[in-house]
């Protein structure tokens, strides 16, 4: 065994012991100046939650329910992103839409027929994340009419992945306030314009 180490000393846990540090009740405090970073969810720390292509509304819903999200996720078998669908695709008007233009069942419907298409998503780069506030990201969203965020970085063997997203939701909670969102911007220059 090498000298060079050293048996730490351990105890027995106690009883009531946390599993944080912060005490019960207690919530981390935010405001508008904070960096923008520190209220993003980080896929590199927490894995996203995603759906394949052929999951049908009701299998969409209970994922969503099952892991506390409004947003999912649609990849292929190997992790390669095809587009995302939210609470409202799925209750709101493109259900309704796709079986006036299509036919067929509500229950028929797949995450394909009614999600928001990789062509369509935008995202903010990492880098002006890293600049931001989270004042900044709020801006952005009202601006945008975007309740999510989504934010991509380049990897260093070409690539790019899905780094993190901005949940309004989880915004709002994390600084008790509402957020007003604008009718949907039309261009991801809008988006970017707020940010800037």
């Amino acid at each position: 065994m090498n000298n060079e180490y050293q048996d730490l000393p351990h105890r027995t846990l106690s009883s009531g012991t946390l599993i944080t540090q912060k005490k019960r009740g207690e919530a981390v405090k935010f405001n508008l100046e904070d960096p923008a970073f520190s209220i993003m969810t980080d896929f590199k720390h927490v894995r996203p939650f995603s759906t394949t292509a052929t999951a049908t509304i009701e299998e969409i819903n209970q994922k969503m329910i099952d892991c506390g999200v409004r947003l999912l996720f649609v990849a292929d078998s190997y992790d390669v992103l095809l587009g995302l669908v939210t609470y409202n695709d799925i209750f709101g008007e493109k259900p309704v839409r796709y079986l006036q233009e299509n036919g067929g069942k509500r229950e028929e419907i797949n995450a394909q027929d009614i999600m928001t298409h990789l062509e369509h998503l935008e995202a903010l780069e990492i880098d002006k994340v890293l600049k931001a506030r989270i004042g900044d990201i709020v801006e952005t969203m009202k601006l945008s009419g975007r309740q999510h965020i989504l934010v991509v970085e380049r990897q260093s063997d070409g690539p790019q992945a899905l780094s993190g997203l901005f949940s309004s939701t989880e915004i709002e909670k994390r600084l008790n306030m509402k957020i007003e969102l604008s009718p949907r911007a039309n261009t991801f220059a809008d988006l970017e314009r707020a940010l800037t």
